[in-house]
């Protein structure tokens, strides 16, 4: 009888090709749950290892199996496509009873550039909520890559209902020092990958005092394009202007929540949470989108928070004409604090003024509730996502792929497997 109040809404985290299958691996090493996840790939090695279908935590299979024999789609975009399209039916088999639809994906290579638009678009005729949360590449990895990249996301962009745009470029400017290795990196992007995934579960997951449900999100979310994507945590006396400020404002994600018409906040706090704090938190991101914005706010009590202030935040449907600026405060006498995209300290000193696009200290994923995730859940962990004093100042938020960076190939066949790469040699 109990199990008739149990939250009903069927999540599907599906990863594709080498870098989305990366991402479920960590998120499972991580505790992340409540999610099916499902593993798809062209090459049978790589699938062989990961761990999507391990106990209880999904399934995965080969896609393409007549066209690649397992053998991997060679950084080619075409051949993930026709994968994908040879295994439809089982794809849509993998997806059936599912309400909404995570795909996860590396875009330049083959696989997951190439197949993730028709996994996408399978989803959407069967009515799935089909949200992406994808990646660019590095500069290093060329110029080639990029443009597949760039095609591959405009792809998606016709089949899902809301894209979140990670360049993996941004961590270079954020980790410039030599001790941050090559693994590392990818590392930290599947991280980032899981931390916009979870984030969004986890305001359906979790029932607060202003519920926020999956029709609420679906409101938003549905049909809506580009997203972006936040939390932020915020303690001390100015704790809730901190904490929707670090939500905002978020250097890793392309686009910023100016112009936005769709807007999904959900606020945790103790029991010590006052009205005046929650207004001010919604007053403040709402007061930075779209004047004509579809308001939908929730608020969660959490005991485990203490004196600390959660926002978490999904703004949508953007103005195209909106650019990156400074927000302003909704009150103010208030001084403009240095924003984060997650913080966990104390408060910033007032002295230590920024311009809006601007990550520094510490920024790690922290949930709310520890009774869906494990301790060590993949953003609640003292290694900061960011280290400190790794600034990124306004005027460099810019198209770090502009054409006329030099043309450095020598990844472009990172995905070839080793019989291709050998052929003519």
């Amino acid at each position: 009888m109990k199990d008739e109040y149990l939250n009903p809404t069927n999540i599907k985290v599906v990863g594709i090709g080498g870098g989305g299958c990366n991402a479920i691996n960590r998120m499972i090493e991580k505790g992340f749950n409540n999610v099916e996840f499902i593993a798809l790939n062209t090459d049978a090695q790589a699938l062989s290892s990961n761990k999507a279908g391990e106990g209880n935590q999904g399934q995965k299979f080969k896609i393409g199996n007549q066209l690649t024999r397992g053998l991997g789609a060679g950084a080619n975009p075409e051949i993930g496509e026709k994968a994908a399209t040879e295994s439809k039916d089982a794809i849509k088999e993998c997806l059936k009873d599912a309400n909404m639809v995570f795909i996860a994906s590396g875009m330049g290579g083959g696989t997951g550039t190439g197949a993730s638009p028709v996994v996408a678009q399978i989803a959407k005729e069967m009515g799935i909520l089909t949200i992406a949360v994808v990646t660019k590449p590095f500069q290093f990895e060329g110029k080639r890559r990029m443009n597949q990249a760039e095609e591959g996301i405009k792809k998606l962009e016709k089949n899902v209902d809301s894209v979140i745009v990670i360049p993996n470029q941004r961590l270079v400017e954020i980790y410039n020092d030599d001790n941050f290795s090559l693994i590392d990196a990818f590392l930290k992007v599947d991280d980032i990958l899981g931390y916009g995934i979870q984030g969004i579960a986890e305001i359906i997951n979790k029932p607060g005092v202003i519920n926020v449900d999956f029709a609420d999100v679906q409101s938003i979310m549905k049909g809506a394009g580009n997203a972006l994507m936040g939390i932020g945590i915020g303690t001390g006396k100015n704790r809730a202007i901190d904490a929707a400020e670090r939500a905002v404002h978020n250097p890793l994600l392309d686009i910023n929540i100016s112009g936005a018409k769709g807007i999904l906040v959900n606020v945790s706090g103790g029991k010590d949470l006052s009205l005046s704090e929650y207004n001010k938190i919604v007053s403040y991101i709402t007061s930075n989108a779209h004047p004509e914005a579809n308001i939908i706010a929730g608020a969660l009590i959490d005991e485990s928070l203490k004196d600390q202030v959660s926002v978490t935040l999904i703004a949508t449907s953007f103005d195209s004409a909106a650019k990156i600026h400074e927000t302003v405060s909704v009150e103010k006498t208030e001084e403009k604090r240095q924003p984060h995209l997650i913080h966990h300290q104390e408060p910033l000193k007032e002295e230590k003024k920024q311009p809006a696009a601007i990550l520094k200290e510490e920024a790690v994923y922290q949930p709310a509730s520890q009774n869906k995730f494990k301790s060590d859940s993949l953003f609640n962990q003292q290694e900061d996502l960011f280290p400190e004093n790794k600034l990124i100042k306004k005027e460099e938020m810019k198209n770090f792929f502009e054409d006329d960076y030099e043309n450095k190939n020598f990844f472009d066949d990172i995905d070839t497997p080793t019989f291709l790469r050998n052929i003519g040699r």
